[in-house]
């Protein structure tokens, strides 16, 4: 049997995100719990998977480059707990070049699709984009209330499942797992 894949948001999902972007490993600062809750998930056979806008390459506020060493610096953080991530896409494109890659559309999404079933499979996030992106790639969609969360909360229907964060959401698919 397959192991099945989540599917995370990074920014206000895993990390402290910033309306002035994440331009450095140093600015790079994971929410609590949530390296433990990857960590959990990696531990119960889910294969973990993280799909980020990045704009601020598209802005030219850094370089991808930059953005490897920040990927880095969660990937070894995650392993350091026990976890690990499989796979990071990422869109690097200025709102406005209209790609097919940057939530709310779901080019990611299908990119990870590459990878295994994303069907009905969580995709957790603290965005509007994120929860149209799930729908629109025929995922689970969750909100966690970390980062943009509580406000996402006002706009979004009643039916997307919520929980605190990242760690909470984890405990709880680990716990009610069904394959």
């Amino acid at each position: 049997m397959t192991k099945p894949i989540v599917i995370l948001d990074r920014d206000g999902v895993i990390n402290q995100d910033s309306v002035d972007y994440i331009k450095s490993p140093e600015e790079w600062v994971a929410i609590p719990g949530s390296l433990e809750a990857i960590a959990l998930l990696h531990q119960n056979q889910f294969r973990v998977f993280v799909a980020t806008n990045q704009a601020g390459i598209g802005r030219g506020i850094y370089s991808e480059e930059t953005l490897k060493q920040i990927h880095q610096k969660m990937c070894h953080q995650v392993e350091a707990v026990g976890g690990n991530i499989e796979g990071i896409v990422y869109c690097p494109h200025h709102p406005d070049d209209n790609c097919l890659c940057r939530k709310p559309k779901p080019g990611m999404l299908q990119q990870i699709a590459g990878y295994g079933d994303i069907h009905h499979r969580p995709f957790v996030g603290d965005s509007p984009t994120d929860i149209e992106a799930a729908l629109a790639a025929n995922c689970n969609p969750i909100l966690v209330l970390t980062g943009a969360g509580r406000q996402t909360a006002r706009s979004i229907p009643p039916t997307v499942e919520q929980y605190p964060d990242l760690l909470a959401f984890a405990e709880h698919l680990v716990a009610t797992r069904l394959d």
